[in-house]
């Protein structure tokens, strides 16, 4: 068996902190160490996250109270990491990033989808995308991860195989992401408030979602492409789907090669195209909770257009379950360990 390391998380009472935080306790090689909230110091986890109760006698404690630990794992609100790195750089040797600050490598993506210039720009060389469906081998020796947007990584999971294999006409592509509340963060606002937010479902950033940065980014020949996100009272999961078509005479025989061809491997990547029942393609309520991805498309034959469906739970597979899964692969640990909850049904 192999040695536990000691893990601590840097802004746990949030919900990309506290499903973090809830994988790592049910890991057999993670032991947390520390847990940090500035509001919450003092105060038991248990007291914002009632669902592990019974599971950690773990108390928030002051950032500045920090001991070195084996992980750390950053999860504060985007651009924090980047301002105080030097806090926390030289206390453990693997450092997860679970906001935006350290994803992308192009300075001007980042000033054009979060309107400023980044903060620390001699630190993104170091940093490894915490996707390990596209850069396993490179997050076998990360000793940096920056974890990849929910939103981003049900576009790229979705397009990733069709884009590698040369199957898309050139063109652009329209994806739309129907994302659910806990996406927003546990910081209240009015777009959460209960009563605007029960039953609606709200086209927020039709244009600019800042996540469009990394998917360009990271997906083969950086295509055209352009985000539209719809808000949902859901409170986890993100269904994608996206507007593409097919090179002239390729047909769904070569969309199911490529999807095979890629992803035959992949333990989080489940292919889902059935020819009857009420789930016959990708639904976030049959991921949640889940780290997995659920991928599947439909094929407009007299025209060539292919919608291609992806869907995730955004907590897990779109935050703390793909970071979980990138620190397997840098351990050496088997890549499913901690993540093998199949989701609930009904």
């Amino acid at each position: 068996m192999s040695e536990k390391k000691t893990i601590s998380i840097v802004g746990g009472s949030g919900y990309a902190g506290g499903e973090f935080l809830r994988l790592a306790l049910q890991h057999p090689y993670l032991e947390v160490k520390q847990v940090t909230s500035r509001r919450m110091m003092g105060d038991p986890v248990t007291l914002v996250h009632p669902n592990l109760r019974g599971r950690t006698s773990l108390k928030f404690v002051d950032p500045a109270s920090l001991e070195p630990c084996d992980i750390l794992v950053l999860s504060m609100p985007h651009g924090v990491a980047a301002k105080e790195f030097e806090k926390y750089q030289h206390l453990a040797p693997v450092i997860v990033d679970l906001s935006a600050d350290f994803r992308l490598k192009n300075l001007e993506l980042y000033k054009k989808y979060y309107a400023e210039d980044h903060p620390r720009p001699d630190l993104l060389g170091q940093w490894v995308y915490g996707n390990p469906e596209l850069y396993r081998e490179a997050l076998k020796t990360a000793n940096r991860i920056a974890c990849c947007g929910c939103n981003a990584t049900a576009t790229i999971l979705g397009l990733y195989p069709l884009l590698r294999e040369g199957l898309l006409a050139p063109g652009p592509i329209f994806a739309t992401l129907m994302i659910s509340t806990s996406a927003a963060g546990a910081e209240p606002s009015l777009a959460s408030h209960h009563p605007e937010r029960a039953g609606s479902i709200r086209a927020y950033k039709p244009t600019g979602h800042r996540h469009t940065a990394e998917i360009r980014e990271n997906l083969p020949g950086q295509p055209e492409l352009y985000l539209t996100a719809i808000a949902t009272d859901r409170v986890r999961g993100i269904l994608m789907t996206a507007q593409t078509f097919l090179r002239q005479g390729l047909s769904e025989k070569d969309v199911w090669g490529a999807y095979r061809k890629v992803y035959g491997a992949e333990p989080f990547i489940r292919l889902v195209k059935l020819k009857k029942g009420i789930h016959r393609y990708p639904d976030p309520k049959v991921v949640e909770g889940t780290n997995y991805c659920e991928v599947g498309f439909e094929l407009e034959e007299d025209t060539g257009r292919l919608v291609v469906i992806s869907a995730i739970d955004n907590l897990v597979k779109g935050t703390a379950g793909h970071a979980i899964q990138s620190l397997n692969v840098r351990m050496g640990w088997p890549e499913t360990l901690g993540l093998e909850f199949t989701g609930l049904h009904p």
